[in-house]
This record gives C-alpha cells, sequence and structure tokens, in this order.
C-alpha cells in the first residue's frame, strides 16, 4: 500500500471527515498538523499549489483535499488511487 500523508490543521471539520473516510476504508495514514508550522504550511502550498486543509498526498503526489478524497471514494477509485 502506498504511503499517505494527510497534512491538517486545527478546527478543520474537513480535516476530520477525511481521517474519518480513509479510517472507515482501512487505509492508513500519517497524519501532520501544520496549525503552529508557519514555515511548513508554506512549503506544502509550494508543493502542493493549495493553500487549503486537508492537503492529501499519495508518494509525494498531491492528490488534492477532502473533495477530491470523497470523489474518488464515490467513485469507487479510492482503494486504486492509494495502492491498496
Amino acid at each position: 500500500m502506498s504511503t499517505v500523508t494527510v497534512y491538517t490543521t486545527e478546527h478543520c471539520s474537513r480535516c476530520v471527515s477525511a481521517k474519518a473516510l480513509l479510517g472507515r476504508r482501512g487505509i492508513p495514514y500519517e497524519e501532520i498538523n501544520l496549525a503552529k508550522d508557519p514555515d511548513d504550511r508554506e512549503e506544502l502550498s509550494r508543493q502542493t499549489g493549495m493553500i487549503t486543509f486537508p492537503q492529501i498526498v499519495i508518494e509525494g503526489q498531491s492528490i488534492g483535499g477532502f473533495d477530491e478524497l470523497l470523489a474518488a471514494d464515490r467513485a469507487g477509485k479510492l482503494g486504486e488511487v492509494v495502492g491498496a
């Protein structure tokens, strides 16, 4: 299975939803909370081109946020996206 990293911030309902979805599907992930880390937050923005949370990165490739994760799940392709 691919390495899944979920970049989050505090008080973020979409972050909670993304982690819950991955958990329901049995997909392990690493959470990195950037709430108090402006330097890494800026680096994530440079890497993904996004400034919103959560950001889901699989094997170093950004797939986007919760909407993209949910769309992959609804299309039945979440397992394929994460290499399960």
